[in-house]
């Protein structure tokens, strides 16, 4: 059988796992035995980070109409539960947005809501 040697394939692949490990510190960067158990390690927690980006951004937007709602007299509770028994659609992600930039809009939802939420509390009577 010939003799094979692998040559450009093999320095192709493993000066793709080095420019994906430029940046790490020491040996991370430079051997490739090590630079390729970092950057699966890396890229792990790039996978995991997209992830709780997503939980990060609920809660910033939670925060923010909570804020607006308060400001206007109700939970945020009582907002969402108002505004779910008035068939609004709204999403948070939009609803933060007009709470941070349209006060008149929001207080409109929140209008809304108060009278959904007191159309419930007279059909429980």
């Amino acid at each position: 059988m010939p003799r094979v040697k692998r040559g450009p394939k093999r320095k192709n692949r493993r000066a793709k796992i080095l420019k994906a490990a430029k940046g790490y510190w020491g040996m991370k960067s430079r051997g490739h035995r090590i630079a390729k158990e970092q950057v699966a390690r890396g890229l792990n927690f790039a996978y995991a980070g997209r992830k709780d980006r997503k939980g990060d951004f609920r809660k910033l937007w939670i925060a923010r109409i909570n804020a607006a709602a308060r400001a206007h007299g109700i939970s945020y509770s009582q907002l969402m539960a108002g505004l779910k028994a008035a068939g609004a659609t709204i999403d948070r992600k939009i609803l933060a947005d007009i709470a941070v930039r349209d006060d008149k809009a929001f207080a409109a939802f929140v209008d809304t809501a108060r009278g959904a939420l007191e159309k419930v509390k007279a059909a429980a009577r």
